[in-house]
């Protein structure tokens, strides 16, 4: 059985299995997409497992070169709809790339449709999707895309003739925004163009440029996507969608704001297959690691994650509940929006227009026997105060806050309202965290960092495997491509306790921290500047600010 040759392998643990074996059974959905979805294994080892379960080859796709006349024996629809690729033909076989290599139908099709003996490997769903998108080449321009509908626009003809060109041209935005990686799509309207950016890895870039004459017939489709009213242009509206790319799903949230050339949409993508990790593969230092799964373990007390939006807090929010749901804990999260339904908890959704606010989901929360909390975000002070005394009444509750680091969360709950002997008592730990953007592995190089940056360094800093994409063809030239988490973490040790609770400032509560072991933002990122994953400019460029 897979999950126990996983088990086996060491990739996962028994409790990991018996819980995705749980949600298997609530969902119905295969156990490798719960595993993966769950973070609990990568796509590559989950391939190479099903692969040695079943006696086949797992192979690279990048060291495969597909000959023009193999991809005509499959269409590319056909391709993409069964997840796989055709390789190469010796003879009456052919050699047949699959993610899920039990799919005796997408077999038994290929069969027919070939005619040929298939001889499956195995190989990542994401490396099939991104070697699909090579060999075909992609799908129609979205030049000559815009094209057909201007001119469909401008013609005589009228109903879904009219509109299939526009739907083309969002699911082509759509696609390269995610065959991208973006986060965000925005599609912002000017005096005589629709301009379209794409963020990627934290930064703009730039797009196609849409003609003013498919403005409103774009704005029109997604509002149809995200079923808002299409007739309303002068009010905010924010709406939402899914979208899949092979297996995956993305759940979209869009906002349309008017602005004075027109309604702008911004889309956010959410990976959800993504949200999820388990806490090691959050990438968390030494200190961090050790005492962050040590505070989790209480019974009781208030756990914040701090950090700007956008820079990962939900993904360490959920990862840390996944370590710590078991059948004999109840745990009740209070969200805006849920972002994923997870096994065995309960999850309740903010209405602020049908009165749920996060303080009164919290206050029906502590009637329902929970052991554990999670509250999306405190924002005010009546959430702040409730929060405090549940973790001083025996609930371990999990939350947000926007603040610059770990101490800064403490004046900002004392302007909530919150006492220090409240926040001495109940505060058990407070980590920051930051994306930071990477260095391309494919183009990484070793470089001499500015001088500017390293005079911000002390001497013993000033030496590491500095390196440095220079941009190729997998990053886009830009020489980046991903990005991951710093950590922070203030412990609240008895001599950090003591401190809270007498008034003492920032700087003696951060300096007592130091001493115990605590290190900062600046120190996770210049470790990784100094094994050449992230250039030194990026350390300093995220970091330096909170020094």
């Amino acid at each position: 059985m897979l999950g126990e040759r996983l088990v086996d392998r060491g990739l996962i643990t028994e409790r990991q299995f018996e819980m995705a074996m749980r949600e298997q059974k609530r969902t119905g959905a295969m156990l490798g997409e719960i595993l993966t979805q769950l973070g609990f294994v990568t796509p590559q080892s989950l391939s190479a497992a099903l692969a040695e379960q079943g006696g086949v080859q797992f192979v690279d796709l990048g060291d495969w070169l597909i000959a023009p006349d193999v991809l005509a024996l499959i269409p590319e629809p056909v391709a993409r709809r069964l997840n796989l690729l055709p390789l190469d033909r010796q003879g009456s076989e052919l050699v047949l790339a699959m993610a899920n290599i039990y799919d005796i139908e997408a077999l038994s099709e290929i069969e027919h449709l070939t005619r040929l003996r298939v001889k499956v490997v195995g190989a990542p769903e994401e490396d099939i999707h991104a070697k699909t998108n090579e060999a075909y080449g992609e799908r129609k321009s979205i030049e000559e895309l815009i094209e057909e509908a201007i001119q469909s626009a401008l013609g005589d003809r009228i109903g879904v003739e009219v509109e299939l060109p526009v739907v083309q041209v969002v699911d082509q935005l759509l696609f390269k925004a995610l065959k991208d990686r973006a986060t965000d799509l925005h599609i912002q309207p000017s005096e005589r163009t629709v301009l379209t950016r794409y963020r990627v890895d934290g930064s703009l870039q730039q797009g196609v440029s849409l003609p003013k004459a498919l403005q409103s017939a774009v704005l029109a489709r997604l509002k149809i996507l995200a079923e808002v009213n299409i007739a309303e242009t002068r009010q905010p509206q924010d709406g939402k969608f899914r979208i899949s790319m092979g297996r995956r799903q993305f759940d979209i949230r869009a906002s349309f704001l008017p602005s004075t050339h027109g309604e702008k949409a911004v889309l956010r993508i959410l990976d959800k297959s993504k949200l999820i990790m388990g806490l090691e593969q959050l990438g968390m230092p030494p200190f961090v690691h050790e005492h962050f799964q040590s505070i989790l373990t209480r019974p009781h007390g208030v756990i914040l994650v701090t950090g700007p939006t956008g820079s990962g807090k939900t993904t360490t929010l959920y990862s840390a509940l996944n370590s710590i749901n078991t059948a004999d804990r109840c745990i009740v999260t209070v969200e805006d929006p849920v972002e994923y339904e997870l096994p065995l908890i309960t999850q309740v959704q903010v209405n602020v227009k049908a009165g749920l606010t996060f303080a009164a989901g919290l206050r029906s929360i502590l009637r329902q026997d929970p052991d554990i909390i999670l509250i999306g975000e405190i924002r005010d002070g009546e959430t702040a105060g409730i929060a405090m005394r549940a973790a001083m009444t025996g609930h371990l509750v999990l939350s947000t806050l926007h603040t610059n680091d770990p101490v800064g969360a403490i004046p900002r709950l004392l302007d909530m309202g919150v006492s220090r002997l409240e926040l001495a008592a109940a505060l058990q730990g407070i980590h920051a965290q930051r994306l930071i953007r990477v260095n391309c592995q494919a183009c990484a190089e070793p470089y001499e960092p500015e001088a500017e940056a390293l005079t911000l360094l002390k001497p013993d800093q000033r030496h590491g495997t500095w390196k440095r994409g220079k941009g190729c063809e997998q990053c886009d030239f830009s020489g980046i491509r991903g990005r991951r988490a710093i950590h922070d973490l203030l412990y609240i040790s008895p001599a950090v306790r003591e401190l809270i609770a007498t008034g003492a400032s920032l700087a003696e509560i951060e300096a007592a921290a130091r001493k115990e072991g605590k290190t900062t933002l600046f120190d996770h990122a210049l470790s990784l500047a100094q094994q050449g994953l992230i250039p030194l400019e990026e350390a300093v460029r995220v970091t330096m600010a909170e020094e």
